[in-house]
């Protein structure tokens, strides 16, 4: 079996932080998003990925995850000349499948629950294709997939009125039969071919579409919100939930601390929260919870940070009080010790702010 891992997109609802990369090389707690993917791919024991690039940064992609021999398992790269939907990008995959069951994930999906009994299934079954369903509170932001029985009757992308909360997640598993379907595709609305479109149209050709339900977490990591929560979500599997009265002994021990990170006097950091390598924090530094901090980093006296991203060889200084931010690479901040007010920043790669 085959895995594909869509890595394109545009990203520009989570401008600025995209206007130098792809949002899938985004961190969640110091790891790029897609490659939570690439880990939950080789869990289910699936080692020969291709990964669609195409657009901004696509170089970076590379650069990062090479031909895959860091993550154990075996990537080729396919281009796509500008995005054109799901199910044009899949069918760019047709010669890479190679008559195959094949797994899909996009790239900017985050799950915690083990999709290895889901691929298992799939292989042991004879449906057309099986995709992973999520109940979701706004509907009309995903394809949705209308059950009756048991069995999926309709899917229908971003309706405006929903008749159901079941979400398709950015999960699918297929056979090669989804080439076909895609062949005879009209755009959307959009100009593109939707993989929403080509499921459904395969439910009315064969009526043999499964589904499984995600009853943990998955987010469409889509915004900066959904990044942030996701980036929660993953700390808090990391390292456990928040403590009311956290003592340090609690800290030290779930609060999951990278070697070679510099703590100036104490451990100011309160779980949830990850710091990277090489890190230099002041002990009057107020971190956490839910707070992750890439590599390199400077954060200096009276500095506090809460429920916020903040990436590799940043400095932040001058007392600010940051939350609900995402700041990334190369930044450098300094604040007004004076202002004590709770600050929130979206922040693109070398941006340099003084209050």
């Amino acid at each position: 079996m085959k895995g594909i891992i869509l890595h394109g997109g545009h990203g520009t609802r989570l401008r600025p932080l995209t206007h130098t990369g792809p949002k899938q090389l985004l961190p969640i707690a110091n790891k790029p998003m897609s490659q939570y993917c690439i880990e939950s791919i080789k869990e289910a024991g699936i080692t020969d990925i291709a990964i669609i690039i195409g657009g901004l940064g696509s170089n970076k992609v590379k650069e990062y995850y090479g031909n895959g021999e860091n993550f154990d398992v075996n990537i080729t790269y396919i281009e796509q000349d500008e995005p054109r939907g799901i199910a044009h990008a899949i069918r760019l995959c047709k010669e890479f499948v190679n008559n195959e069951k094949f797994l899909v994930f996009l790239g900017d999906n985050i799950i915690q629950k083990s999709i290895t009994d889901s691929v298992e299934n799939f292989n042991k079954s004879d449906y057309d294709a099986t995709v992973l369903l999520c109940e979701v509170d706004n509907p009309s932001r995903f394809g949705i997939a209308d059950v009756k029985n048991e069995k999926i009757v309709k899917i229908t992308e971003k309706p405006k009125k929903p008749t159901s909360n079941l979400a398709v997640t950015g999960i699918y598993l297929l056979t090669p039969l989804i080439f076909e379907v895609i062949d005879n595709l009209k755009p959307s609305w959009r100009n593109e071919l939707e993989i929403t479109d080509a499921l459904d149209n395969l439910l009315k050709q064969n009526d043999n579409i499964g589904y499984e339900t995600i009853t943990d977490y998955w987010k469409d990591t889509g915004t900066p919100e959904d990044i942030l929560n996701a980036n929660r979500q993953v700390l808090e599997h990391l390292c456990g939930a928040e403590d009311d009265n956290p003592n340090a002994e609690a800290i030290i021990d779930r609060t999951s601390i990278v070697e070679m990170t510099y703590i100036d006097g104490g451990l100011p950091l309160r779980r949830p929260c990850i710091i990277g390598k090489n890190c230099k924090i002041d002990e009057s530094a107020l971190i956490g919870p839910n707070v992750s901090i890439g590599d390199n980093t400077i954060i200096s006296s009276g500095v506090s940070i809460e429920n916020s991203i903040i990436m590799s060889d940043c400095k932040i200084d001058g007392g600010l009080h940051i939350k609900d931010s995402i700041i990334s690479a190369n930044c450098h901040l300094h604040g007004n010790n004076k202002d004590k007010t709770k600050k929130v920043f979206l922040l693109g790669e070398g941006t340099i702010i003084s209050l």
